[in-house]
């Protein structure tokens, strides 16, 4: 394609983030596998030892970013949101309750403002149970100084 973009087929844009998670397990299992609802991806297998979980995620919309980076030395699960929209507090929390080990979980968090509330909100919906550490990274300079989003 001389334009340099890609185009492929969506059979209803209703279901393109739930479409696009399934065909990515399908092409996949042997890495991932897909949890339905609420909706996140997490390793195919666990790891052979208890070790910090990996968890990460963010609006869809920019597949494979998240469950792109799912798998053996990497994240053991990915949070998706809706197109551009963060995922919700009870999804992390589910993501989390099922990938962590006695040793907690880590979440990588982009500096948006709804992926900051809501992955501090599952934080805290584990807490007593499932210890949680943040690392929030400072990727998103698209809307610095932006008159159009709440924040960075």
């Amino acid at each position: 394609m001389a334009s340099g973009r890609h185009r492929h087929f969506v059979n209803d844009p209703q279901n393109l983030v739930e479409e696009a998670l399934e065909g990515f397990e399908l092409a996949h299992r042997h890495l991932v596998r897909w949890n339905r609802d609420p909706s996140f991806v997490v390793r195919s297998e666990a790891p052979a030892q208890p070790k910090v979980a990996l968890v990460s995620g963010g609006g869809s919309g920019h597949e494979p970013l998240h469950v792109g980076f799912v798998g053996t030395g990497m994240l053991d699960a990915a949070v998706p949101g809706a197109i551009f929209a963060s995922p919700a507090g009870f999804q992390i929390e589910q993501a989390t309750r099922m990938v962590a080990s006695e040793l907690g979980a880590l979440y990588v968090v982009k500096n948006y403002t709804g992926d900051v509330l809501n992955f501090q909100m599952a934080a805290e919906l584990v807490a007593g149970e499932i210890e949680v550490a943040s690392v929030v990274t400072n990727d998103d300079v698209a809307v610095q100084d932006s008159l159009y989003t709440a924040g960075r």
